[in-house]
């Protein structure tokens, strides 16, 4: 199953996608959110009984109505965290982003004032369907997961890391910083969280081309760490960390108003975001 939400921002409709068709779940549901997760969403049996709805030419909004929380993993890929001059973290590295970061696939994103080292990121989101506090292992984490989605986690470098104070959520919170979707897959359709192909490009010339078979922590392990620290609930948002390839490698320039960023991970989907300058 794919859900997905459609139309103007803040006014989105619920979607499910099946077998190349739409259809529209707001008989069953307000909004893909944590309520609709965790009541097991619907089947696409379900789905095919409802109204059929055409999409196209309407804007594509986030898979998720807008998260709780998004958690991130900073540096959860050993070459990312050398292109950053760090060594590979022993523990999970984690921050949060604000929630009202996340917009749509193909929503512009601001370039902040002041900002000369705005970067990209592409990385595989899992969604949380269902409480999760004090899981017993990692083995059993995944049954928490209500699918995964491509996320880009744009940061500004100075904020983060020159003016951060010691914490980098400065540079990761500034609004439109979290392109989320197309789609929300499920982790039937969606496949091994593990083999995901993940790549970028600024432009149209590649940046990262990677997969979450290189991630230090994997997603199983991440859900049950988390879950020690902190209560996970329906529709938060878990960022898992960005491959090599970034503009703070110093290997390719930092954004500007008019690049154009795209984002895809095997059978997610692809997003595209132009950049333009804050008002």
């Amino acid at each position: 199953m794919r859900y997905m939400r459609v139309g103007p921002a803040g006014a989105e409709r619920p979607v499910a996608h099946v077998d190349g068709r739409y259809f529209d779940l707001s008989g069953v549901t307000r909004d893909i959110d944590g309520a609709f997760l965790a009541s097991g969403g619907v089947g696409a049996d379900q789905a095919v009984r409802l109204p059929e709805i055409d999409v196209a030419g309407q804007r594509i909004g986030a898979p998720i109505a807008r998260p709780g929380v998004v958690l991130c993993i900073g540096q959860n890929y050993a070459a990312h965290a050398a292109e950053s001059g760090s060594e590979p973290p022993e523990v999970p590295i984690i921050f949060y982003k604000a929630p009202n970061t996340v917009v749509g696939p193909y929503d512009d994103v601001l370039v902040p004032r002041g900002s000369k080292k705005t970067d990209w990121e592409v990385e595989l989101a899992v969604v949380i369907g269902r409480t999760a506090r004090y899981i017993e292992s990692p083995e059993v984490a995944l049954a928490y997961v209500a699918g995964y989605a491509v996320s880009n986690d744009v940061s500004e470098r100075d904020f983060q890391l020159a003016v951060s104070g010691g914490q980098w959520s400065k540079g990761k919170s500034c609004e439109t910083f979290n392109p989320l979707g197309p789609w929300l897959v499920t982790p039937d359709e969606a496949g091994d969280p593990r083999a995901f192909g993940l790549r970028s490009w600024v432009n149209g010339e590649p940046r990262q081309d990677s997969t979450t078979a290189d991630m230090i922590f994997d997603v199983a392990y991440l859900i049950w760490h988390l879950s020690q620290y902190t209560v996970l609930e329906p529709g938060d948002v878990i960022n898992t960390g960005t491959p090599q390839g970034v503009a703070l490698s110093g290997r390719f320039p930092y954004l500007a108003p008019g690049d154009v960023m795209e984002v895809e991970i095997d059978g997610l989907g692809r997003q595209r975001s132009a950049l333009r300058a804050v008002k």
